[in-house]
């Protein structure tokens, strides 16, 4: 089984940054793709960002140009690069392994204020 660990939210202003991490149990990014998602207050959870094993990415269109993800496979680590943050990105992020299997982490917290 894979195991991945969030860390990094917090609260912040809107228009500020933050870097969250998902550190995993072994080296797993050559047999899968790794993904965020986040659940706002009484929301369903949505997609944010997607990095395979070849570093290709994928983002939703609301946090296009403002977030980056990325990879230290010699960390066995992705990040989510937040900046320019919005309220409407509060939620609690979530770090998903996907390929031979799919897998989560327990999420980290992120509040923007106004």
């Amino acid at each position: 089984q894979v195991q991945l660990v969030e860390s990094g939210g917090g609260l912040v202003q809107a228009g500020g940054s933050l870097r969250l991490s998902c550190a995993a149990s072994g080296s797993i990014f050559s047999n899968y793709a790794m993904g965020w998602y986040r659940q706002a207050p009484g929301k369903q959870r949505e997609w944010v960002a997607t990095i395979n094993s070849m570093d290709a990415t994928n983002y939703a269109d609301s946090v296009k140009g403002r977030f980056t993800t990325s990879r230290d496979t010699a960390k066995n680590t992705v990040y989510l690069q937040m900046n320019s943050l919005k309220p409407e990105d509060t939620g609690v992020y979530y770090c998903n392994a996907f390929g031979r299997g799919n897998y989560w982490g327990k999420g980290t917290l992120v509040t923007v204020s106004s």
